[in-house]
Parts: structure tokens; sequence; C-alpha cells
């Protein structure tokens, strides 16, 4: 069948599921859940699987609340693996649109799905991934370390932004926490008998401050207090402190880390206090695909949608971090961010109101058309595939 007709076939399978695509994006912001308990998003996306009778569809799947769900079959061409993310933020809800990500990607699923069925039997094999927890901890990581990229030839996502970026910079991190130990006493009656753990992580939060005003640009750090004690009257005995840090590329990371440390142990020998400090998981910045990403722009511009190809002014950018980084060293990757129709900046609650607006589903089945019409030309086309491998080979090492 020819290439365009499938497009056709699968943007309209699309346009046949859009309202049900919207409900499903809306129940997920309309109960936000946060990471590794995202319960009833996994709950109701894999229902919603079985609906549209996937024919494999596989629930808590490496994490309680991880899922795969795969059409197609490998023998017949690339295999394909599609990410989402349902986790939302403490306090303000879904402000990186996540039930958007859900949305693109199941989007993209069906409309495969229907091209196979249309072509007569598949050309090749998608698998859909529900990696859980990208805010903390990272459920691609998971994945990756349960060798569910071992066969897979490319993978791709998209993100909810106030702009439409091919090549967002999302740069390496880690995430550090410390806690410190001291004595309790009376701090009225018994100070002298006490040493304040709570002085150290303060004293340590304070080092953290002086020394970054001298980091590189785009290194970055920044922490909070998550415990700071029990009673003003008791001379707290534990605190504790977690930082994320980061920087554009992930040789620099352990350098950070050397220098944060330095700033925890000095924190800890002035006040007389013990201290743990522990990287409890990194992230690696996210290399964006060219080939990839080019045949993604080129249906972009056939479809109507205005793409930011400087690459300078993007490059420029301090970044965020994502999960989606690591994968990008298992497979080539392209996650390109589009825009919902807001000019508010994400993990804001101007953003979490635009995440569940419905003037936000065009945009997002719009960024799914331009991404099956790039699977399906990428799936179709061996030449450019080994091309996209021989850059992800050159360019991972």
């Amino acid at each position: 069948m020819d290439i365009e007709k499938l497009k056709e076939i699968a943007c309209q399978a699309i346009d046949d599921a859009a309202e049900e695509l919207g409900k499903l994006s809306h129940i997920i912001w309309s109960n936000p859940e946060l990471a590794h308990e995202e319960y009833k998003a996994h709950d109701n996306i894999t229902a919603f699987l079985d609906k549209y009778k996937f024919p494999q569809v596989d629930r808590k799947f490496v994490l309680p609340t991880g899922f795969r769900a795969i059409c197609g079959d490998k023998t017949k061409g690339p295999h394909l693996a599609l990410l989402t993310e349902y986790d939302a933020l403490p306090e303000i809800g879904h402000a990186s649109g996540h039930n958007l990500i859900v949305e693109v990607g199941v989007a993209i699923a069906l409309a495969l799905k229907a091209a196979f069925e249309a072509a007569g039997e598949p050309f090749g094999k998608v698998s859909l991934f529900g990696t859980a927890a990208e805010e903390q901890r990272g459920g691609k990581i998971s994945f990756i370390n349960a060798g569910m990229f071992k066969d897979v030839d490319f993978a791709m996502t998209a993100h909810p932004s106030q702009y439409y970026i091919s090549r967002p910079n999302y740069v390496a991190i880690s995430e550090v926490t410390m806690d410190f130990l001291g004595v309790e006493a009376h701090a009225a009656e018994f100070p002298w008998e006490g040493v304040n753990a709570l002085d150290a992580a303060i004293l340590c939060y304070n080092n953290v401050s002086c020394m970054r005003q001298q980091l590189p640009p785009g290194w970055m750090i920044h922490g909070i207090v998550t415990d700071g004690g029990a009673r003003p009257n008791i001379i707290p005995r534990k605190a504790a402190l977690e930082y994320y840090i980061r920087t554009p590329r992930n040789k620099n990371l352990k350098k950070l880390e050397k220098m944060l440390k330095n700033c925890v142990d000095g924190a800890a020998l002035a006040t007389d206090c013990e201290v743990k400090m522990k990287t409890h998981s990194t992230y690696l910045n996210l290399l964006t695909n060219e080939q990839m990403i080019m045949k993604y722009e080129e249906n972009a511009q056939k479809l109507g949608l205005q793409t930011d190809t400087d690459k300078e002014h993007i490059l420029n950018k301090l970044g965020g971090s994502t999960d989606v980084g690591s994968v990008s060293y298992e497979v080539p990757t392209i996650h390109p961010e589009f825009e919902i129709g807001a000019s508010c900046n994400t993990h804001s609650m101007d953003f979490t109101a635009a995440a569940g607006d419905p003037k936000a589903q065009k945009f997002t089945l719009d960024m799914a058309k331009v991404l099956v019409h790039t699977c399906i030309d990428i799936m179709l086309d061996p030449e450019l595939l080994a091309k996209i491998k021989a850059e992800f080979m050159a360019e991972s090492q």
C-alpha cells in the first residue's frame, strides 16, 4: 500500500478516537497522582488499550504502576518504543502536562495499529511503554535496567510546552540527599548537651548558595530542607536536605557532586554532626537523533506545525531534565516539545490549567499525527533507519 495512504489511514484513526483520547487525558489530569502512586492512571490507560483491542497489554509491568502494550511483529520490520509518563507534581498537579504525553503516545500506537491492519500485515513492532515516575527516580531507568530496550530500533515521545521546539536542551541530572545526625537536647535548659543537626543542614545550604555563584554556565544546583526537626524546644537530632544537580553533559555531573560533597562535609565538621550523602538517581542528557528529527521537521512542515530550528538558541537555553535522556543513550531517540495554546511555563499552576483545557486537544493530536508520519517513514525506509543507527553509534559512545 502507498505510504501516503498509510499515513492518511493512521491520521484518520486518531481523528476517529479523538473524543475518547481527550476523555482519557482528562481522567488522568483530574486525578493527579505522584510518582510511583499512579494506580488510577495505570488502570485507565490499560483499560483504554484493551477497549481498542491491543493484542498484548501487560499490567504492573517492570514497576507496580508500569505497563506495556504491544502490536505488530519484530520479524516484519523495525521495533519502535513509544514512551509515556503520567505522574503529577506535589501540590500543583499535572503542571508538566503528563496527561498529554499519555495522549500523544496512545494516539500514535492506535494509529500505527490501524496502519498495520490496513497494510494487511505489520511492517514492524510497536511497544507502548508506561514508564511511571518520571518526576522522581525515573521509570525509564527501571525499564532500561530490565532490558526493555535491547531489541528496540528507535524511540520517541513528546512533551507539552509553550513553544514548538525540535531539539530541547534536556541536561544531565542527579538527585542527591544528605541526612545529618546530631544529638537531641532541651533547647532551653541543656542546649550544650545537644548537637544541632539543623544547624548543619542550614550551614550546608548556605555553603552551596555561596558555591553556586561561581558555577560555569549551564551548571545548576537547587535544593530544599526535607527535615528540620520536630519542635523548637528540642535541639534537632536529625535534619535532611535534597538537591538536584544539573550539568549540560554527563561527564561534569561527578565533578559537581564532588563540589557539593565538600559543602556537606564542611558543614558536618563545623557542627560536629555525622552525615550520610547519597545519590539516588541520575538522568543523562538528551541526545536528539538528527536524522530522526529532520524527518520529524519535514512532516511537521507538511502538516503546518511551526518548529523552532535555531539550534544555537536552543542549546544556549538553560534546560530541564528527563529520564528520556538515558533512553537516548540506549537507542536513537527524539523528544520534541509542542505548544498547547498557552503562554506559560511548565511547573506552574497556570500550566496545570492549560494541560486540562480542551483547547490543548488539537495541539496534542496534531503532534501525534506528525510523529506517526515520522514513524511510518522510518519503519518503511531501511536506508533512513540505517542512517539513524549510524548517527546513534557515533554520538552515543
